[in-house]
């Protein structure tokens, strides 16, 4: 199978820059390409180290998975240009093919070919909003940037198609005749790859490095055919660079572990035989209308303070999800990050899936479980930054500053002391878009939840700022366009060959265009976070209820862009960790640790909490959006914090920050909390999963009739209609109304289908869920009928029309 041509650009590294002059205040662009030149007769082009024809069997030394982790944490200029002009960066390009002998890579191939379709013209977001017309010279520029990549990638790597496979070509790959391994490393000035497989000979199998700042090495296979690297084996690259001789985990490693007792992660070779290899067997589900998350973390996802693996949250956790009711689950930390405090979130090897719950196996059976289920399983995916880990990591990977990342402080992240990708760069590009592709096709994810976007597509990266909707604070200096135009690429591609996959991007900002299709001019994603809702409440939570605004919640929730769909929550992750406090905290604080049990009378407080807590939920998955979030545990009020263990350190600044003895006793879920019949959490619980399939059932998330009739700042008082149904919230907390009457679009009978105060649900059954309510052709708040109900206070109840 010929491979796409490669791309090859003078660079930084490899002695010259492409500098594009954008007006937007976009960084400067540097493409860095690659060339494998054919050897005459079709073999693998080899290293200079490379052994002759056959090679003798190592012995391997296999590697345990590990429970450990390594804390490993070492503690731009803008352009303006009065004329749009797109940088032409085809200059001194040189096109290759793949060697012959990589022909028969052992990558899965497609049954049809897939190909990404072309751009569109990008105009259709200037009528969708004809505000953006008065920025359609900053749009038209980003617009005209990202046509430019898409050709130069058709052009000289045969499409994005191929181009998201590059991982077929970097890093470790098999063929009938042996490995082949790749790296870009254009600032290292001798590679070696070492390992338990050459007994860490670095002068056994040195690289060759070609004009582009590429390093391969071939390995033959050994006289019985076996490959020369043993599944199982830690490998390494060692490199003579600026800063020294180091060893580093390759960058497109598909395993890594920790050994017992050990600091840095070791690479590892992972090419398991056929019969270990796991076989997909069930399809992945179609995209729902209404996307109902659950957002998890595999490590704490036990009820026992451990950390949990891939195979107990395939048996136990999954089936609890589809219970609830759930049709997604978001699973956060994913790829392998050498410190377990990060949350996941300070990434080191981008290609391989966190060893410390199991091994790439297992969680492909986890994802082919979901789907069994009928669970979409969503990737918390991190391209917004990387570990500044220099033992396991990509930081100072080549012993450059600029490697993958942008120099100086543009670089680097202050806030969360992470390396900062500089998506100018032709083979950044390359391995972020492979990086994507290589979890949907590898792991059959059904999607991604892309973190940090705010940091990506602003110089400043949303610190310190407070948007508020001016249009001049997207589409202005200090908005990296380099990185927005990667954002349409990757969406584009997922898109393009993926055409189920879902996107969604967590971003602050509310940029305009942000979840709009890339055809039509937007950034791609199929969803915004809506993460405004979650402050809101926080906000509201500071102060007693009997001060809130009906109006200010109700605008909160429903301010969204027209046709940019939005995922809303009340709470997420961040919420529930250490040193923030979730909905249930807030409202319950220490009154939990002793009032949550059924045999002791309740409180005002409890009460108070349990009702507010149900409401909060309700209306944020009935007004918020077309998607709804939930951190695992805070369907049913999870109590006290999420705080990963760690010892005690030591900032750069002098400041001391004490330890938690490395517990785990609160980096764990008690789900048995929410299934114990004698506490309170099982209400809670309880009302959360009727939710999800009251919307399940109609749908309310997506209805496309919407219509708030009644916002009543006296009575505390939000009705509203999505679809058929009915909603009537009552905030007050004292005042219940009789006879209270609500408009509603349809003449005839209407019932309870959800009751808030339900004793199930914990509430107080204060309505008679028998009752039917009939309409008059009375008109009440603009609607052209109406009917009466009895509300409770701190009560919200939802209302079907009874079928004929």
């Amino acid at each position: 199978m010929a491979m796409a041509p490669a791309v090859a650009v003078s660079g930084a590294a490899l002695g010259g820059a492409v500098r594009a002059p954008p007006p937007t205040g976009g960084g400067e662009r540097r493409r860095t390409g690659t060339c494998f030149p054919r050897n005459g007769g079709g073999d693998p082009v080899r290293g200079s180290g490379t052994r002759g024809a056959v090679r003798a069997a190592a012995a391997p030394r296999k590697v345990v998975v590990p429970e450990g982790e390594n804390d490993g944490l070492t503690s731009s200029p803008q352009f303006q240009s009065d004329e749009l002009e797109v940088p032409d960066i085809t200059e001194t390009m040189r096109v290759a093919t793949e060697t012959d002998g990589e022909a028969s890579n052992r990558v899965a191939t497609k049954e049809k070919p897939r190909v990404v379709p072309p751009p569109g013209d990008g105009q259709k977001i200037f009528q969708l909003d004809p505000m953006l017309n008065g920025y359609k010279y900053h749009l038209e520029y980003r617009y005209s940037l990202y046509r430019r990549i898409r050709s130069d990638i058709d052009e000289h790597e045969g499409g994005l198609e191929a181009f998201s496979r590059s991982y077929e070509k970097f890093g470790f790959n098999r063929s009938a005749e042996g490995v082949t391994y790749r790296e870009w490393a254009p600032g290292a000035f001798s590679a070696a790859l070492v390992g338990d497989f050459n007994n860490w000979d670095p002068n056994a199998d040195r690289m060759s490095k070609n004009e582009y700042g590429v390093w391969e090495v071939f390995l033959p296979n050994n006289a019985d055919g076996s490959s020369p690297i043993p599944h199982g084996s830690r490998v390494k690259v060692r490199m003579d660079t600026p800063s020294g001789i180091k060893d580093s985990i390759p960058a497109w490693i598909r395993y890594s572990v920790q050994a017992p007792g050990a600091i840095p992660y070791d690479g590892i070779y992972y090419d398991p035989p056929e019969e270990v290899k796991y076989v997909f067997k069930h399809p992945q589900p179609k995209r729902p209308k209404s996307l109902r998350i659950y957002e998890t973390h595999v490590g704490m996802s036990s009820p026992e303070p451990k950390i949990n693996t891939y195979v107990n949250f395939r048996d136990e956790v999954l089936p609890r999800i589809k219970k609830l009711g759930y049709n997604a689950v978001q699973i956060m930390a994913i790829q392998e990050h050498s410190y377990y405090g990060s949350f996941g979130y300070h990434v080191t090897n981008f290609f391989a899936p966190s060893s410390r719950f199991g091994t790439p196996e297992e969680l492909k059976s986890l994802i082919d479980t979901a789907h069994e289920l009928g669970l979409l399983v969503l990737m918390d995916v991190v391209h917004s930054h990387a570990s500044s880990n220099t033992l396991d990591g990509l930081n100072g990977f080549d012993g450059t500053d600029t490697h993958y990342f942008h120099s100086g402080t543009r670089g680097h992240h202050w806030m969360w002391d992470s390396r900062l990708f500089n998506y100018g760069s032709w083979e950044v590009l390359r391995f972020l878009l492979s990086n994507a592709r290589w979890w949907l096709e590898e792991y059959k994810f059904d999607g991604f939840r892309f973190d940090g976007v705010t940091s990506m597509m602003y110089t400043h990266h949303g610190l310190q700022v407070s948007f508020t909707g001016n249009f001049n604070e997207y589409f202005g200096f200090a908005t990296d366009v380099d990185a927005v135009v990667y954002l349409m690429l990757v969406n584009d591609l997922i898109h393009g060959l993926y055409p189920e996959a879902v996107t969604i991007g967590e971003d602050v900002s509310g940029m305009p265009t942000f979840a709009l299709p890339v055809q039509d001019g937007g950034v791609g994603f199929d969803y915004r976070l809506h993460m405004a809702v979650a402050d809101k409440w926080i906000e509201l939570l500071k102060q007693s209820d009997e001060c809130w605004k009906m109006g200010d919640i109700v605008h909160t929730l429903t301010n969204r862009r027209w046709l940019e769909k939005c995922v809303a929550y009340a709470e997420s992750h961040d919420q529930a960790l250490v040193g923030d406090k979730t909905i249930a905290f807030w409202l319950m604080d220490k009154d939990m640790y002793d009032f949550m049990a059924l045999d002791r009378p309740s409180t005002p407080t409890i009460d108070r909490g349990i009702a507010l807590h149900k409401m909060i939920r309700l209306i944020t998955i009935g007004l918020g959006g077309e998607g709804y979030l939930n951190f695992m545990g805070n369907e049913f009020g999870h109590p006290e914090w999420i705080d990963f263990p760690r010892g005690p350190q030591r900032l750069p600044s002098g400041k001391f920050i004490p330890g938690n003895n490395n517990s785990y006793d609160k980096c764990r879920r008690r789900f048995d909390l929410g299934d114990a019949d004698y506490l309170r959490y099982r209400g809670m619980q309880e009302f959360d999963q009727a939710m999800q399939h009251l919307e399940e059932k109609y749908g309310f998330m997506t209805s496309e009739h919407q219509y708030i009739s009644r916002k009543h700042e006296e009575d505390k008082v939000i009705v509203f209609e999505k679809g058929d149904l009915v909603f009537v919230f009552n905030f007050h907390c004292n005042n219940s109304y009789f006879d209270y009457r609500i408009g509603c679009p349809k003449r005839g009978t209407y019932k309870v289908v959800l009751d808030s105060d339900a004793g199930l649900f914990g509430g107080f059954g204060r309505i008679d869920h028998t009752a039917e309510h009939f309409t008059t052709d009375c008109s009440h708040d603009n609607r052209p009928h109406s009917f009466s109900v009895y509300t409770p206070s701190r009560t919200c109840v939802v209302y079907a029309p009874v079928e004929s």
